[in-house]
């Protein structure tokens, strides 16, 4: 496994131990992250804000299907699962790109379908 997808399976790995914080450590202090369709975050400190943001989350199961990479760019399919108190759970389909510099993510984008977890969430 390259150093740019090693990076990528330890992000996402903290967040199925539910470490957040651990995981916006390996962001960089200027990195981009967009959750397409959903406006751009700019630097660690909006993303860790949003990320632990989340209400009611118990638990996190990111679970990946496919992984490429091209030189410093992961690109990534997997599941994104939510588990919320009192037994709610959310799961949507992911399309992740991750670009990685100097052992940290600089870029993260996501696509997903805003329908689906919006028809999840009641809404």
């Amino acid at each position: 496994m390259a150093a740019a997808q090693t990076r990528v399976s330890a992000f996402i790995d903290a967040f199925n131990r539910m470490d957040i914080d651990g995981a916006c450590d390996m962001l960089a202090e200027n990195v981009v992250y967009h959750n397409i369709p959903m406006e751009p975050m700019h630097g660690r400190e909006a993303a860790r804000v949003f990320l632990k943001g989340m209400p009611n989350l118990t638990g996190l199961e990111w679970e990946v299907f496919n992984t490429a990479e091209n030189g410093d760019t992961v690109l990534n399919e997997r599941e994104d699962r939510f588990f919320m108190e009192g037994g709610g759970k959310m799961a949507v389909r992911v399309m992740g790109v991750f670009k990685v510099e100097n052992d940290e993510i600089v870029e993260w984008r996501d696509y997903f379908d805003l329908a689906e977890l919006a028809a999840q969430q009641g809404g």
